[in-house]
């Protein structure tokens, strides 16, 4: 066992903690020859770096994952995202905050101020009116200053404007398949690459074998179902979490910013059963040329979308009327 052990390896394949374990455990039992040990993984950690740096300077851009130390959400690449960052970081931090430190300075000064010491004899009020008036209103009052930046957000993102491309997401146990109805009028699946098969750059439990492409400065329309239990299609990045639902449609939209092409990745966030944690989404976007290049090389590389099963979803086109003509599309197999 000790005879292969390999850090750079263990540390991309099982995870920091595990790959310490494994390594006091070899140190312990394999004294003789530490130092060369030690020289080979010094060179696998420098190798490991130099890979890092070939990915941070590759010219790629990944956009949206998370980061290490990371504060905050992953930046937004939709007008829905940024809305939704200034929704929770201008309004209700704030709030939150004040609540917060208002409260904790209320119970000190209880604490102080009617210790025992120096009340021997408790009052023993039980009724106040103006106070009663005062912690029913001022709590209405918040929750309306919080509801209308908030319907106003969940509006934007449940009414659709007119758009320029319709895709559908369904969901799997446990995968995602895709159709694109307006462009190409093809479908496929995209299954999470294993860790033992990742290449050099990708992220482990996030890369998929065939990706979403999306060309940017253009509203998508995305279409969500399943086929068997609930799922939720996510993208952090794009401000889109909603439910995938056996027999009904979600839909919402999104127009990723033109200056910010790059990979989005995304989860499901819906427990759906044993491989719950398996099922990445993997967006590409592109220009609007890189797109329509890519349609015409998914028209020989995918499975031709079955029209009578799932007629192309014009803009207009409400969601109930193509939930069962999305599963059943989803129910057909695709690459």
């Amino acid at each position: 066992m000790h005879k292969d052990f390999c850090p750079n390896a263990l540390a991309r394949t099982d995870g920091t903690d595990m790959f310490l374990k494994r390594m006091n455990d070899w140190v312990a039992t394999s004294r003789t020859g530490l130092l060369v040990k030690a020289g080979l993984m010094s060179a696998g950690v420098m190798a490991s770096a130099a890979g890092a740096f070939a990915q941070e300077t590759a010219p790629e851009t990944v956009i949206g994952i998370s980061q290490p130390a990371q504060i905050g959400m992953q930046p937004a690449a939709t007008s829905i995202a940024a809305d939704s960052h200034f929704f929770h970081n201008m309004i209700l931090m704030p709030i939150i905050t004040i609540i917060t430190i208002f409260v904790m300075l209320l119970l000190l000064w209880i604490i102080y101020r009617f210790r025992a010491t120096k009340n021997p004899v408790p009052s023993k009020t039980t009724h106040h009116t103006g106070l009663e008036i005062a912690w029913t209103v001022i709590p209405i009052l918040i929750l309306i200053v919080i509801s209308i930046p908030s319907f106003k957000l969940l509006y934007k993102q449940l009414d659709l404007p007119p758009t320029d491309l319709t895709i559908r997401a369904i969901g799997h146990q446990w995968y995602w398949s895709y159709e694109y109805p307006d462009d190409g009028k093809f479908s496929f699946e995209a299954r999470m690459i294993e860790t033992k098969d990742l290449k050099p750059g990708q992220h482990r439990l996030l890369e998929t074998d065939n990706e979403v492409v999306v060309p940017v400065g253009k509203n998508i329309r995305i279409q969500i179902t399943s086929t068997d239990v609930i799922h939720a299609w996510t993208v952090p990045s794009f401000g889109i979490k909603h439910d995938a639902v056996p027999g009904r449609v979600n839909e919402s939209w999104f127009n990723i910013d033109a200056d910010k092409p790059g990979i989005y990745y995304g989860q499901c966030s819906e427990l759906c059963g044993t491989a719950h944690a398996y099922m990445p989404i993997k967006i590409r976007a592109v220009s609007p040329e890189e797109y329509a290049a890519w349609v015409e090389e998914g028209k020989t590389k995918f499975d031709p979308l079955d029209e009578a099963a799932a007629p192309a979803a014009s803009a207009t086109q409400p969601a109930a009327d193509t939930s069962v003509a999305s599963v059943a599309g989803a129910a057909a197999p695709a690459n």
